[in-house]
């Protein structure tokens, strides 16, 4: 049934006023919204954007739906998720970095009390809200997902595993050489609704792998909204591709020898496909291989196989998420609710380059538990095609991830499996896209404190084929790492650089001519405005970070 309504809710810093038609609040015909975050999951890495993993779930969402050239996270894991829940900057919520600075508030390390979390806001229209996976939010210092609005959960706290089989090893001090302290050592850890539980508990599928864990488990949670007749919110948060990657043996055996082509020609086949697909022209160029890593022929034989192990790890991580986000589509089919679900599928940051040039292929069998697979600069280069720079930075290789949006209700059948290059997104706009297509009220005050206004933009008039309605600067600060981007325009200084750069996105989406000494008008606006910007929100710039191997100065490669 659908009304006619006026929504009033708190924008940025400004009450905006919607007429349109939504759907009644609580009622059955309101949209499921399922939203789906992967981590460490690079630009390229669907087949959709160009790679040649399969992922042929993912590729029919974006067939079915629209795909965002440009949706930009916060760089890094935690602070992504925690705008992402509140819509605010992670500075505003207290994850201004990845873990606590001492002496900074907007750096406590988990969100504060001065935001809503999802859940808690679609509360308000009568959702059923379920979140599977991981939190990486706070779960230590109590800001657990049931706590935090969610109904029904099953979370890891910060990821770690990918089997039922894993568990911590004992404790070496003898002093907790016990059964109870080792049971509770560790990170390896799982809850159910707030309550921990063990890895072979009964309610669990037997022997599972993570992926499938998630997504089985939060499709009963579903079942359980639709049998009450009330529509649900799914926060759907895979721990692949984090390291330490695992995946079955014979999904790893499926891409064994085809990396050993090497990273320069697999990142070309990757940017011809782009250009293929029309993510990209010809004259918007693939950026260099970051020079510190070596051209494939230099490296030995045993070194190709090894790298081509760990890339076929990585692969067989991201084509079990497709597999899973394929029983996804496939109950809501059977449910008769896949046409009333609005799916947002994204990453937290860009691909990962934490595991050193070459990365780490650790244990006695690679991609089983026990060993400990990180994916490397060299392959991170071509998680990000055809960008650079990675996971932690302001440029398109760190802060750039897909938007693939699914609503077969809501979106105009003329836009299936299009392109928006017009519309940029950013993290905190799924608060505001939420708020306005559901009619929930987002509150001023939340079980006592003051919430903060919502940052983001509504994305919903680009399913319609229009521009967003995006009226102010979108900025990203992570480790000293800074960028803004305006309108067509983007500025990016990392950490060790003494300069600005300015790029125009439009006509040089992958960064590849540098703008500043050409005009240094616009160069000086964009500077002031991040500036301001970065001050109203709280950012500290004093603070010292370290600086990756994986990092070359952009001005210098």
């Amino acid at each position: 049934m659908y009304i006619n309504k006026t929504l009033t809710f708190i924008g940025t810093g400004i009450v905006g006023f919607y007429s349109q038609a939504i759907y009644a609040q609580g009622s059955q015909e309101n949209p499921n919204i399922v939203l789906i975050l992967l981590d460490d999951v690079g630009y390229s890495d669907f087949g959709c954007y160009g790679s040649e993993i399969e992922t042929p779930n993912i590729d029919r969402l974006a067939e079915n739906g629209i795909r965002l050239r440009n949706f930009y996270n916060m760089a890094r894991s935690a602070p992504t998720r925690g705008s992402l829940m509140t819509g605010l900057y992670p500075h505003q919520e207290g994850q201004g970095a990845l873990g606590r600075v001492p002496g900074y508030p907007a750096y406590q390390g988990y969100p504060n009390n001065e935001n809503a979390f999802i859940p808690e806001v679609l509360r308000s229209a009568g959702y059923f809200s379920i979140m599977t996976g991981k939190w990486h939010m706070g779960f230590p210092q109590g800001v657990t997902p049931i706590k935090r609005g969610f109904d029904r959960s099953l979370n890891a706290p910060t990821g770690g595993f990918y089997f039922s089989t894993d568990r911590d090893k004992p404790a070496a001090n003898k002093k907790n050489n016990n059964k109870k302290n080792n049971e509770n050592s560790g990170k390896k850890k799982l809850y159910r609704n707030d309550v921990r539980i063990p890895f072979n508990d009964p309610s669990l599928p037997k022997d599972w792998y993570s992926s499938y864990l998630w997504t089985k488990c939060g499709l009963d949670f579903a079942d359980e909204a639709m049998a009450d007749g009330k529509p649900f919110f799914w926060y759907l948060a895979f721990n692949g591709a984090h390291f330490p990657l695992q995946a079955p043996a014979e999904t790893i055996a499926k891409y064994r020898g085809k990396y050993k082509k090497g990273w320069d020609a697999i990142r070309d086949a990757r940017y011809k496909k782009q250009i293929e697909l029309g993510l990209f022209s010809k004259d918007e160029k693939l950026t260099p291989r970051n020079p510190k890593i070596k051209a494939w022929d230099e490296l030995t034989p045993e070194e190709q196989d090894r790298q081509d192990l760990i890339m076929s790890i990585y692969a067989a991580t991201v084509e079990e998420i497709d597999r899973n986000i394929g029983l996804l589509m496939k109950h809501l089919e059977e449910k008769e609710q896949f046409d009333n679900t609005l799916i947002l599928l994204l990453s937290d940051n860009g691909g990962n380059a934490e595991g050193g040039l070459y990365g780490k292929c650790l244990g006695k069998n690679p991609g089983t538990v026990g060993s400990n697979i990180w994916l490397g600069t060299a392959w991170a280069d071509v998680a990000n095609t055809p960008y650079y720079l990675y996971k932690h930075h302001g440029h398109e290789g760190g802060c750039n991830t897909p938007l693939i949006v699914s609503y077969p209700n809501g979106i105009d059948k003329k836009l299936n499996g299009t392109i928006d290059k017009v519309n940029y997104g950013h993290i905190t706009d799924i608060m505001a896209t939420q708020v306005e297509l559901t009619g929930a009220e987002y509150p001023e005050v939340r079980d006592g404190h003051k919430v903060q206004p919502m940052e983001g933009t509504s994305l919903l008039p680009m399913l319609e084929g229009k521009k967003i309605n995006r009226t102010k600067p979108i900025i990203v600060e992570h480790e000293g790492n800074k960028m803004l981007r305006y309108g067509d325009w983007k500025i990016v200084q990392e950490y060790t650089e003494t300069e600005w750069m300015l790029y125009n996105i439009k006509k040089d989406p992958t960064e590849m001519c540098n703008l500043a000494k050409e005009n240094p008008k616009k160069l000086k606006e964009l500077v002031s405005l991040y500036n301001s910007e970065a001050k109203r929100i709280g950012v500290e710039p004093e603070i010292k970070f370290k600086v990756g191997e994986w990092y070359t100065p952009v001005d210098k490669h």
